[in-house]
């Protein structure tokens, strides 16, 4: 007796799927686990590595394909392929409880390190620890939001800490060089962006060093390089200023 094995029909395992809805029907692609998040972050280019088959199915669970026509209905190609990246960039992840949970938990755990790397009790200038910031977070009910980067919401998780706590960004250390023409002028404009003058020495040009918050690193560059048309040099000492050891909160 011969088994019937119908030939729309690929089984597949270990799979992460992405959906998405078009033209009143359900399409699915076969994805390996974890490798969604970093096509679309940018950090995986390679679709193999993404993509388990370049097939888009109805159901990837009972291993039915999609039927040509009705993938040129809703997206009007039936380059296979290309409807893939069309589905892996805009479809909706299906993942399950637990690896909801367990992805929260590693983005609540990344967000926590990105802050206390970039971050010092502004008294003591000493850093905090990662388990610390967890803790602090998990007192302001910080909610990971998945669809936002860990970048992003660690910035957000600084300005709600502060709150709460005696924290701030690490400062910047510059040195900047000015000449002499346009140095007494450029040293007014910077000023409000300085937090703290280290030193200053003004004979033929003006060179000074010092402190600054790093979110107006940008600022500062592109005001030295406008003013002084190219001729002012800026040069970043040490991306932190910090005192050695961790910071205790008792």
């Amino acid at each position: 007796m011969s088994i019937f094995t119908p030939t729309n029909q690929i089984r597949l395992t270990n799979v992460a799927v992405v959906r998405a809805r078009r033209a009143g029907k359900r399409f699915e692609i076969a994805c390996y686990r974890n490798k969604v998040m970093g096509w679309r972050s940018g950090a995986e280019k390679d679709l193999d590595e993404v993509l388990q088959t370049h097939t888009v199915f109805v159901n990837v669970s009972k291993g039915q394909v999609a039927k040509k026509e009705d993938l040129v209905k809703a997206f009007g190609t039936d380059d296979q392929t290309e409807i893939c990246k069309m589905i892996l960039s805009k479809g909706e992840l299906q993942v399950s409880d637990k690896e909801r949970h367990t992805q929260l938990e590693q983005m609540f755990r990344d967000i926590a390190t990105i802050v206390a790397d970039k971050c010092v009790n502004p008294e003591t200038k000493r850093p905090y620890t990662v388990i610390l910031i967890e803790r602090a977070m998990k007192d302001i009910h910080y909610s990971v939001k998945p669809n936002k980067s860990t970048k992003q919401q660690a910035l957000e998780v600084i300005r709600q800490l502060k709150e709460t706590m005696q924290i701030e960004r690490a400062h910047m250390r510059l040195r900047f060089i000015l000449p002499a023409k346009e140095g007494k002028k450029l040293k007014e404009k910077l000023k409000p962006l300085i937090k703290v003058t280290e030193s200053e020495d003004f004979q033929e040009e003006l060179e000074m060093v010092c402190l600054i918050d790093p979110g107006c690193f940008r600022e500062i560059d592109e005001l030295i390089r406008c003013e002084t048309k190219g001729k002012g040099s800026l040069e970043v000492l040490s991306l932190k200023d910090v005192e050695e050891g961790d910071e205790k909160l008792e």
